[in-house]
């Protein structure tokens, strides 16, 4: 695994130094359910190796995929929370085993306030997560479903690669459909030679 300081460049070193000394370092399981909705944190955790996806949950238990954190990134999110003691409305779950940093909530002032670059780390991972979640409202808003379809796979495939290892069930969890609606428009993309569906994966030919 890198070393703190190359997965955060950014980072000085007395910024360094107190991270290292506060924070504990942990590991998760593929599968394991790191946030919940409801949920109150007692540390902000920084990924260091591996992927976790997020979902917004609806009333009735259904789910709709938000992003991933990969190594270097911070749950926006769960960072407000945790600085207004608020509970989770999001939940987060371990793709891949993988580790990251538990920083306790009681370092949080100090951290703001002392070390600028934690401060505009802070503001970057607010900032960027923000616009991911507004392209997401824009397709969740204003577009039908195979154009979410289509939005969706693109990230998919930007970010785990080609080609995709996942079930028709899934992409409908994620997108809050059926999958027998998803497995329709999987094969009309298919049928206009963008991609190939083959049983729990598809391959990006031209999406």
């Amino acid at each position: 695994m890198k070393s703190i300081s190359q997965i955060f460049p950014q980072f000085d070193p007395d910024l360094l130094q107190f991270i290292e000394r506060v924070a504990k370092e942990v590991d998760f399981h593929e599968g394991e359910l790191l946030m919940r909705p409801g949920q109150y944190f007692k540390n902000s955790l920084i990924i260091l190796e591996g992927r976790v996806k997020l979902y917004r949950e609806g009333e009735n238990g259904e789910e709709f995929f938000l992003y991933y954190l990969e190594p270097g990134n911070a749950c926006a999110l769960s960072m407000i929370c945790a600085t207004k003691n608020e509970a989770s409305a999001i939940k987060a779950k371990a793709v891949t085993n993988g580790k990251a940093l538990a920083i306790p909530l009681q370092h949080m002032d100090t951290l703001m306030r002392d070390h600028r670059n934690w401060y505009y780390f802070v503001l970057e991972t607010y900032r960027s997560r923000f616009e991911e979640l507004l392209t997401v409202i824009d397709q969740i808003a204003f577009h039908s479903m195979d154009e979410k379809l289509e939005f969706y796979l693109k990230r998919q495939f930007s970010t785990l690669g080609n080609p995709l290892t996942i079930t028709h069930q899934q992409i409908a969890d994620d997108l809050n459909s059926s999958r027998e609606v998803i497995s329709r428009l999987l094969k009309k993309l298919e049928s206009q030679n963008r991609i190939s569906v083959s049983r729990n994966a598809i391959s990006n030919i031209n999406l």
